[in-house]
């Protein structure tokens, strides 16, 4: 398979920025789970504002990570592969066909958590700590996905000729 050259910095980019997204979001993780993350701890964020931060940097890293790989690295690698254009559920669809994805409904699952981290845990705490928590456990299905893509992208871009 031959990849355009616009299309492999395009991914030679986004795999770049993936895998700092990991980096940065494993840190995250590292200050929000030092400890268990319950609801009474998530009842602290409006006087803990160190923790507060710590929390949004967590989420926040979590759903970029999650769009960088479904909306931008995965439609990317399947438009270079000759794929035609397809929302995220049949990209998704397509990434498990192809051995990619463990499971396209534990995805869409994880994606939904970014409301109740985001938005809903002003109002229930335990709500929050249910969806951080839940995301920090799927943080190895999420950078699994992330290595097999990148791993797959990377054996298929052309690799500069040696010269001696």
């Amino acid at each position: 398979m031959t990849i355009d050259r616009s299309d492999q910095a395009r991914l030679a980019f986004l795999l770049r920025v993936i895998q700092k997204e990991i980096t940065h979001l494993e840190y995250a993780a590292t200050q929000v789970f030092d400890q268990p993350f319950t609801a009474e701890r998530a009842q602290t964020l409006e006087e803990d504002k160190g923790l507060a931060l710590k929390v949004e940097a967590f989420s926040s890293r979590f759903c970029r990570l999650q769009d960088t790989l479904g909306d931008k690295l995965l439609p990317a690698w399947l438009s270079a592969m000759g794929e035609a254009a397809a929302a995220l559920l049949t990209n998704l669809d397509k990434a498990e066909k192809f051995g990619w994805l463990e499971s396209a409904d534990t995805w869409v699952m994880l994606r939904q958590l970014r409301n109740q981290m985001v938005h809903e845990y002003i109002e229930n705490p335990q709500l929050l700590s249910d969806a951080l928590q839940t995301a920090h456990a799927h943080l190895g299905f999420v950078k699994a996905f992330a290595a097999t893509l990148s791993k797959t992208i990377q054996s298929s871009l052309i690799k500069p000729s040696r010269t001696n």
